[in-house]
């Protein structure tokens, strides 16, 4: 058998980069294998990474199309499974991931322990490294760091911190300019060094409360990235992975758009593997030469990423990935009995409070819009802020009602999970101006259509008219019919985050007359509490789209 020569090549770079191309060539044809009849210098080093994102907290399985999915145990089932499969079939090392998010907006189980049981419940399931979401900073940075170095909470008693480390690139402290975290941590695997860059989305202060991001600076992540890829390269790192809390869409064939894309191609060729997150989707595909992956969310799917790494030059000559489902029934799936164990215990801990029944639904009470942008389960939240602040109108951004209710019996611990941010109501008066402004900021500097969910107010908007000036003004009306009058001056009440500008809907920071009131949830528990039982919503025509 032929050995592959580097003779002749007029330096160690050229050489380097043919032996690259040929081997990785070489492999593909084969599903990672080395083909039969070709001899490397070395046998090539397997190295296998499994990943989740945006967790946020679900230690207990949930129901998804019908079927039973996720949850602690189970996931941990799968980890096992296919860390197995590879060792066997390739003696591959297994290195576990996150991509942020796996804490905050969380359901109780977790959230009312400061999300302690899911950073201990990873750690036990073996996970080493993650990056910072949006939702890791929900409490601020101080928070944050307590849950990573250890430090004592109210709730809680004192906590040892986890050893998953948090890593980010891009989060500086806004006086020094200094990181707040690692910026990347380097794993050594049989002699061969991988690099772990962690960077967040920089739009992070817009969906994030103000307090949440109080003193801090988020960089560029590209630039951000390709500044630590140097750094690692002097360091001899050549097998580099990034984990960027920001995503895109795509398919599990291989297909990859949206926002992480332009990310990624911005990103120093000498990139590997882009782990995304974010946007709670699944896909797996090149960009580029690239791997990119997202897992879905809350645990219910994971990336499996193969690599195959050249001993001698330690690069990747290889790579694939596969977004694996985490089914729960699926056969010779059995969840782990240590992470069970520790669910239960935790699900103990929290059962008085969670357990209390508040109301009685007659149907499903769902956060799915109409074309127009209306939701059952957003009017009927909208409804509860305006009733507690006794105002007018109510405005509720779509991305915290954070789960739907099903018929029956509603408990605190299902309320919670609608709304878990703990965001306080605060009333203000706009005027109709800044009115007809804050329903226009619903497609400005947006990914994607927020459409407000609101009580006390009906509108039409026109889907054929520029970003801007969708909305008319003569087209707004309180909810008897009244017009709403640019030069007029109205209450409304939203939630803290908004009322700080959240969600990039400004206009709320000029409200005058402001009066803070209860926490959200306290206020949509009380709501729905002293309605008829059973409660019911419904979309009622407040919002119009034309055409």
């Amino acid at each position: 058998m032929r050995e592959l020569s580097l003779r002749g090549f007029a330096s160690r770079a050229a050489a380097r980069r043919w032996a690259v191309l040929v081997a990785s060539w070489l492999l593909s044809l084969s599903a990672l294998a080395v083909p039969p009849g070709v001899v490397l210098a070395e046998e090539p080093l397997h190295v296998q990474i499994l990943a989740i994102n945006d967790f946020h907290g679900q230690l207990e399985s949930r129901m998804v199309s019908g079927r039973p999915m996720g949850g602690a145990a189970v996931l941990a089932a799968y980890l096992e499974a296919r860390a197995q499969q590879a060792r066997e079939q390739d003696g591959a090392v297994t290195i576990k991931v996150h991509v942020g998010d796996v804490i905050g907006a969380s359901p109780p189980i977790s959230a009312l322990l400061q999300d302690e049981p899911t950073l201990t419940v990873l750690e036990t399931m073996g996970f080493e490294y993650g990056t910072v979401g949006n939702h890791e900073l929900d409490e601020g940075i101080r928070e944050l760091l307590r849950l990573q170095y250890g430090g004592c909470h109210p709730a809680t008693g004192c906590y040892d911190g986890t050893r998953i480390q948090y890593l980010a690139a891009n989060v500086v402290w806004a006086d020094t300019q200094e990181p707040v975290l690692p910026p990347y941590a380097i794993r050594w695997v049989q002699g061969v060094p991988i690099g772990f860059i962690g960077v967040i989305t920089k739009v992070t202060p817009t969906i994030v409360t103000a307090s949440g991001v109080q003193g801090l600076a988020f960089l560029d992540e590209v630039e951000t990235v390709n500044r630590y890829v140097q750094e690692l390269k002097r360091q001899g790192v050549e097998t580099i992975v990034v984990l960027i809390h920001e995503g895109g869409t795509g398919s599990r064939d291989g297909q990859v758009s949206g926002a992480i894309v332009p990310l990624v191609f911005g990103m120093d060729d000498e990139v590997d593997v882009v782990l995304s997150a974010h946007s709670h989707q699944c896909y797996q595909g090149l960009v580029g030469s690239k791997l990119v992956t997202q897992a879905c969310s809350s645990g219910t799917a994971l990336a499996d990423v193969d690599l195959v790494i050249d001993r001698t030059y330690k690069d990747v000559i290889a790579k694939r990935a596969e977004i694996v489902d985490t089914v729960v029934d699926a056969p010779g799936i059995v969840p782990d009995p240590v992470i069970q164990g520790l669910v239960e215990r935790y699900a103990q801990q929290v059962a008085p409070r969670v357990q209390r029944v508040i109301a009685t639904a007659d149907g499903r009470l769902v956060r799915q819009q109409s074309e127009a942008g209306e939701s059952p389960l957003g009017n009927l939240i909208a409804d509860a802020q305006r009733w507690r602040m006794g105002v007018p109108i109510a405005f509720m951004n779509p991305g915290g009602i954070r789960a739907d209710l099903e018929a029956g019996e509603l408990t605190w611990g299902e309320l919670y999970t609608v709304q878990p941010f703990n965001n306080y109501l605060v009333a203000m008066t706009l005027t109709g101006e800044q009115i007809e402004r804050l329903l226009e900021q619903q497609w400005i500097d947006q990914p994607s259509p927020r459409m407000l969910q609101i009580a006390g107010l009906r509108y039409t908007w026109h889907a054929e008219r520029p970003v801007g000036d969708r909305v008319d003004p003569e087209e707004i009306f309180l909810e008897d019919g009244t017009p709403v009058r640019p030069d007029g001056r109205y209450r409304v009440v939203v939630n803290s985050f908004l009322a700080d500008g959240g969600d990039n809907f400004t206009v709320l920071r000029e409200g005058t007359e402001r009066v803070v009131g209860p926490i959200d949830l306290d206020a949509f528990v009380e709501y729905l509490q002293q309605l008829p039982q059973p409660v019911s919503a419904r979309i009622e025509g407040r919002i119009r789209r034309v055409p």
